[in-house]
């Protein structure tokens, strides 16, 4: 009996979360009742039309990423959901949200090929609903998710009012990586990913209150950077607070060495005052945080988990606004 933890191993070598957000342009989420297959599509509620599509996607490689969704009335209710989460281009705060209420989820592959082609649906609706928090708890594909995933899920749904929960849904979602921070989550639309999460900090992380520090330990990064300047980005988080949060941002990857030890990085932000700044920085490889590890509980062998610090930032421009009275 395999009784390895990916989830229980990462916390005991103290792997640093940070970097470990993937980055796609576009979110495709289908309301799908449980249970769900290890290989999510394969499901015994996903109809045929939506795998041959999501196979076409592939193969074009195009960069979507689908995951599976359900609540606890996913399996009650007379329609379904279809969320579209599309990357914002430049200086951006996150994603861009379409809703499609549908009378079933084989209607969901068609909705989708429309929207590849730029095709309007007359299916999209507008809700009041301001946040999507996905929890993975697809422990079919990782025990992790389920040892951990679930109960975090059913925490915090079972105490939805006092979590400051209004306009917020809650998911349980197919897997989207990096279970072995287990419980893990992406907070849409801003894409942020989360893990080893506890009650306190996924109220500090709804509300931005409390100890900002808590990032340290929970914050995986933001999906909309690449991963070495995810680590660039919580350096600012921490250099700057909660409001950071406000801020629209972009970055790049300026310089790397052949062997990627060292890097220049770059972010640029822009404040809801209409300010702009832009900070560098110089990223190295760690050495110390660098780890061979397990990245999921079947894995058969390790692999080395390269990560980033943040030898030190800098400002190299800023453009302040100043309001005459």
């Amino acid at each position: 009996m395999n009784t390895f933890f990916c989830s229980d191993d990462s916390r005991q070598v103290g792997e640093d979360v940070i970097g470990s957000a993937t980055n796609y342009q576009t979110y495709i989420l289908v309301e799908c009742p449980l249970p769900w297959t290890s290989e999510a599509l394969n499901s015994k509620w996903v109809p045929q039309n939506l795998r041959i599509l999501v196979e076409e996607v592939k193969r074009a490689k195009l960069p979507i990423r689908f995951l599976l969704i359900a609540n606890d009335l996913s399996h009650k209710v007379n329609h379904t959901t279809l969320l579209i989460y599309q990357k914002q281009e430049g200086l951006s705060s996150g994603y861009h949200k379409q809703e499609f209420q549908l009378a079933n989820i084989e209607q969901v592959a068609g909705v989708v090929q429309k929207w590849i082609r730029g095709i309007d649906s007359n299916l999209e609706v507008e809700t009041s609903i301001t946040r999507d928090i996905l929890v993975c708890t697809h422990g079919s594909h990782d025990k992790c998710c389920a040892r951990y995933g679930a109960p975090f899920y059913f925490q915090i749904t079972a105490s939805k009012a006092d979590l400051c929960l209004e306009n917020v849904r809650i998911w349980k979602s197919s897997h989207f990586g990096g279970h072995r921070f287990a419980p893990t989550v992406i907070d849409l639309p801003e894409g942020r990913y989360y893990g080893r999460l506890d009650r306190d900090s996924f109220r500090s992380i709804l509300t931005r209150t409390g100890d900002i520090q808590c990032l340290h330990q929970v914050y995986r990064g933001w999906g909309i950077l690449p991963a070495p300047l995810q680590v660039l980005e919580r350096e600012l988080i921490l250099y700057k607070g909660w409001d950071w949060f406000n801020y629209k941002v972009v970055g790049k990857i300026l310089e790397q060495s052949l062997d990627n030890s060292t890097m220049l990085a770059e972010i640029s932000f822009e404040q809801p005052c209409g300010s702009f700044y832009t900070y560098q920085a110089k990223l190295v490889k760690d050495e110390t945080k660098t780890q061979q590890l397990k990245s999921s509980c079947n894995a058969t062998r390790e692999l080395v988990v390269t990560k980033y610090a943040v030898g030190s930032f800098w400002i190299t421009s800023s453009k302040v606004m100043s309001y005459s009275t």
